[in-house]
């Protein structure tokens, strides 16, 4: 069942909120500074293609807190306003409810990446 969510999630919303992720994170592998934010975009762009089945747990310490805080003054906010739109708008009919709940997922997750992990879903 997840494979068939995924593939419509994929064509739907996850193609765009993925390419989305890839973006922001090639912004911030610009500097030497950003490349560790860089690279936790790309682990979540991942994440976001392909989502049913995974989980988030969140998580981290005082380091992660500060990078969060830096990712919502630097881009953070942005995409989860995003993802809430998207969630928004997928919500409209019944059959986009699930892929709206996963794009308000998302909108939590593009507030606190740092600290946040994947797990598969029990």
């Amino acid at each position: 069942m997840s494979s068939i969510a995924n593939i419509f999630w994929f064509i739907f919303a996850g193609l765009w909120m993925a390419l989305g992720w890839i973006f922001v994170g090639i912004v911030w592998c610009i500097t030497i500074v950003g490349i560790p934010i860089g690279t936790e975009c790309f682990k979540f762009a991942s994440f976001v293609a392909f989502p049913f089945g995974k989980t988030i747990e969140y998580g981290g310490g005082g380091v992660s807190f500060l990078m969060n805080v830096l990712w919502l003054v630097f881009g953070g906010l942005e995409m989860a306003l995003g993802n809430l739109a998207n969630g928004a708008v997928l919500c409209l009919t019944i059959i986009g409810i699930p892929l709206g709940l996963q794009c308000f997922k998302f909108a939590k997750l593009a507030l606190m990446p740092f600290g946040a992990r994947i797990v598969p879903s029990r």
